[in-house]
């Protein structure tokens, strides 16, 4: 099953890490993995725009039309995958510093179950409050970062002393690809790709 680990990785996670090591399941699994986690976002993003309508504070709720809705929904669907992606090759890239050689694999793996807590954050969309989302976020962003540390000394075969400088590394780099990504956001809207709202 595409799925298999997720649970394992909220339930045990050190045990799921060493499952994951010891499996090794074939670069296209991990990428089904990420096309497939990545839609959960996407769609709960489309369908609150769209159906419920998201409240900011005080005031209406602000909904968009199913066409500005489903290119916004499209655009946070690529650039989930890519940003997964881009983590996964800045990690490899990273990993010779700390004495790690994995394959292109491994760093995938490593970035795709990672970022997933992540990901299971769309869910949170479905309840449209602002403040509910990002208290959502931040939860899933600390098991994001707490797979990471887990994760590292274990897939990258490294010892936990350098795997903890390693996986900080990872997580700055994470960090800066976010506000990357926000920024670019911020700039395309500027220029006219803005959402457009319905009436």
């Amino acid at each position: 099953m595409i799925l298999n680990h997720l649970w394992g990785l909220y339930a045990h996670p050190k045990q799921e890490w060493h499952t994951i090591d010891t499996r090794h399941e074939s670069l296209r699994y991990s990428m089904i993995h990420i096309m497939l986690i990545a839609l959960i976002p996407a769609l709960c993003a489309y369908y609150s725009a769209v159906h419920l309508g998201w409240s900011i504070g005080a005031g209406d709720r602000i909904t968009l039309t199913a066409d500005s809705a489903r290119i916004m929904a499209l655009g946070m669907y690529v650039a989930l995958i890519a940003g997964v992606f881009i983590l996964g090759f800045i990690a490899n890239w990273m990993a010779l510093t700390f004495g790690a050689k994995p394959s292109h694999t491994q760093t995938l793996e490593l970035a795709a179950y990672t970022a997933t807590p992540m990901f299971m954050v769309g869910f949170a969309g479905l309840y449209p409050e602002l403040w509910v989302v990002v208290v959502a976020g931040l939860v899933g962003l600390t098991y994001s970062v707490y797979l990471l540390y887990v994760g590292v000394p274990i897939i990258m075969h490294i010892p936990e002393d350098r795997g903890f400088i390693y996986a900080s590394s990872v997580v700055t780099a994470g960090l800066v690809l976010l506000v990357c990504i926000l920024a670019g956001t911020a700039i395309l809207w500027h220029n006219g790709l803005g959402p457009a709202f319905s009436h």
